[in-house]
């Protein structure tokens, strides 16, 4: 470990929030079913209900939770944002359709090309490399093949510029931070390897006004209250020792 010069955080309080994504499949055909149509909200207009927000992310369910201050507060937004999204898709006795924690998606090829062009649509921004400080490289829309995240959304304070050097260098350390001590552990109940190929490699995120999205995670840590709690935990103490502590662990 080592000293890292720099002013403490305290005054302000730390939030951490997400954004995951889901993919839903047909019970009976267990094929993938685009939900570009099975839920209000887009990522430029989200669906605001108790605890965050639902939206559509091309083929994919999305939720965001609102930034939580307490490990408390972290989990109950989760349970009751997913808990709205399984009543839309799962509620209905007649439906044949169903919510997975699938990091990856492969669509029928005939289906993925009947689908609207929004609905192939990837991403609305680019992520960085903290380790190399370029451009991650955006996949290609055109093949039927899709990846869920699970990203981690760091907050620290409020209206910084997201291309000011100072920021982004702090960005890249909490990233390097959480490579460190949360993304091993990670892998342990993610073993796809595809989505990695594309998304979730070391060292993605996106600088933030409030701080940092971290985003190499997949969706698979929402499937379980005790996953949930360590992501908070980790990266909470990740936070701390940073900004309080001024410890680097990478």
């Amino acid at each position: 470990m080592s000293q890292l010069k720099s002013k403490k955080f305290e005054k302000f309080e730390f939030l951490i929030g997400a954004d995951p994504e889901l993919f839903v499949k047909d019970i009976y055909s267990r094929e993938f079913v685009s939900a570009h149509d099975l839920i209000p909200g887009t990522k430029l207009d989200p669906h605001y209900i108790d605890g965050g927000a639902i939206q559509v992310d091309g083929t994919a369910l999305e939720f965001n939770i609102d930034p939580s201050p307490t490990k408390e507060d972290f989990i109950n937004n989760i349970y009751k944002v997913t808990g709205d999204l399984f009543k839309r898709i799962e509620g209905d006795v007649n439906t044949q359709l169903h919510i997975v924690y699938q990091p990856t998606a492969v669509f029928n090829q005939e289906y993925f090309d009947s689908l609207p062009e929004e609905a192939k649509l990837l991403g609305c921004e680019p992520d960085f490399n903290a380790y190399t400080g370029e451009i991650n490289e955006p996949p290609s829309t055109n093949l039927p093949f899709r990846t869920a995240g699970g990203h981690i959304h760091c907050g620290w304070g409020r209206n910084f510029d997201i291309f000011d050097p100072d920021h982004i260098n702090l960005c890249c350390d909490l990233v390097k931070q959480l490579d460190v001590l949360l993304y091993p552990a990670s892998l342990t109940w993610d073993n796809d390897t595809e989505r990695r190929k594309l998304y979730g490699q070391k060292g993605s995120f996106r600088p933030k006004s409030y701080g940092m999205e971290y985003r190499p995670l997949s969706c698979a840590w929402v499937e379980t209250i005790e996953r949930q709690e360590f992501v908070y935990d980790t990266t909470r103490f990740a936070m701390d020792l940073l900004f309080n502590k001024n410890v680097q662990v990478f």
